[in-house]
């Protein structure tokens, strides 16, 4: 599902708001949740799942093409843990 199909989504559940309204409140709750991350904010949206930022160390790596050695900084990445419910969800079990 992209963020279109999730507007479109939305905005049929909701016939009384516009498209352009609906869009708009999706963009909020995502520039939202990206400011979040950003400051290192852990989101957490119950029985979907979690967003947290991972601190890699520095490292040496490959260039995949050439094979030559690259030395990686450090960095942070953000990680999403599933929920158990949604786990639970995905794999059919009751």
């Amino acid at each position: 599902m992209t963020k279109n199909d999730l507007i479109k989504e939305l905005q049929e559940q909701l016939k009384s708001y516009s498209n352009q309204d609906v869009a708009y409140v999706v963009n909020i709750i995502f520039d939202s949740m990206i400011d979040a991350i950003k400051r290192g904010e852990r989101i957490e949206l119950r029985g979907f799942g979690s967003f947290v930022v991972r601190e890699r160390k520095p490292r040496m790596g490959r260039n995949p093409k050439s094979g030559a050695e690259v030395k990686l900084a450090e960095r942070k990445v953000p990680f999403f843990k599933t929920g158990k419910e949604l786990r639970i969800m995905v794999d059919n079990k009751k």
